[in-house]
């Protein structure tokens, strides 16, 4: 019970990092930093401090079978995810984008099934298309469109490709990680996600111009390479270790939430009667999918 408590605990404040970074990411991008630059800073940040961490850890190597598994890993969780996201996240708007990245669990319930053959319970089910509906709700008449968006529907289609990937992500990894110390895994995560994004974001990497970027922005820039990178992806690997990808993947329908309430708190957005009644879909769901019945339904 301790250990499903810690899980639930550890994958909610990574669903909070990650509700306020579509925010923080935005105020950095492309103004500073365009897009791929970004997401270059963002790996190979990550990648040297796991690698620093890892030459601390005393642990079982990785198989040489299982390179190949980490590298397809990396593709969906870092590459392809990263990529798209921040892309998407540049054309459209932070609420519009997390509330698309809602479609994750209702992917992940499909790539379970079919993977790693994970059985359907009506109650997940139930609490998946529940929370589904909220996030819907919210996105349809609770966004306010903003003058920052310049291609709502092409940025939404990339955080929609990024959803798709991360629930992929969330399924491939389940295996990888109860089978190796969790450091170990993501810096083979990262090495190989490093790869992937290089070719991406050099170019934009190199025009950046560091002398001009604000105290303030560096402090946002920091936030994502060192909360929304490292301390969430290690935070949900413990999460996938004692869960079930689905039981994970839920908590993407507080997304939407977070980046609401923290729209509301900086100024950028305001409260309604249809944002309070989503609310209530979305944490109903997510109470739904996580609601332990007895000792063989523990995760």
């Amino acid at each position: 019970m301790n250990q499903r408590i810690l899980a639930l605990t550890a994958t909610s404040i990574a669903t909070i990092i990650y509700g306020v970074t579509f925010t923080i990411a935005k105020e950095v991008m492309p103004l500073y930093i365009k897009p791929f630059g970004f997401i270059l800073l963002r790996v190979l940040g990550a990648t040297i401090i796991f690698w620093i961490i890892g030459l601390l850890v005393k642990s079982p190597s990785v198989e040489k079978e299982d390179y190949k598994h980490i590298a397809l890993a990396a593709f969906f969780g870092v590459g392809l995810n990263m990529l798209t996201f921040f892309k998407g996240l540049s054309f459209t708007t932070p609420i519009s984008a997390s509330v698309i990245m809602v479609t994750a669990p209702i992917l992940v319930l499909v790539f379970s099934s079919i993977i790693i053959r994970e059985k359907l319970i009506l109650r997940k089910i139930i609490g998946i298309v529940v929370g589904l509906i909220g996030a819907v709700v919210l996105i349809t008449y609770g966004s306010s469109p903003s003058g920052d968006a310049k291609n709502v529907m092409l940025g939404n289609f990339l955080v929609f490709v990024n959803a798709s990937s991360y629930a992929m992500y969330l399924v491939l990894v389940k295996k990888l990680i109860t089978k190796y110390n969790p450091i170990v895994f993501v810096k083979w995560l990262y090495f190989f996600g490093l790869l992937y994004v290089l070719p991406f974001g050099f170019s934009e990497f190199t025009e950046v111009q560091w002398q001009i970027i604000p105290t303030s922005i560096y402090l946002k820039i920091g936030f994502v390479v060192l909360f929304t990178t490292c301390i969430t992806y290690l935070f949900n690997l413990f999460a996938l270790s004692k869960l079930k990808p689905t039981t994970v993947s839920v908590f993407i329908y507080l997304q939407p939430v977070i980046a609401t309430i923290y729209a509301l708190f900086v100024g950028s957005d305001q409260l309604s009667l249809i944002k309070i009644i989503a609310t209530v879909f979305i944490f109903s769901g997510v109470y739904l999918v996580t609601k332990q019945v007895n000792p063989s339904t523990s995760k």
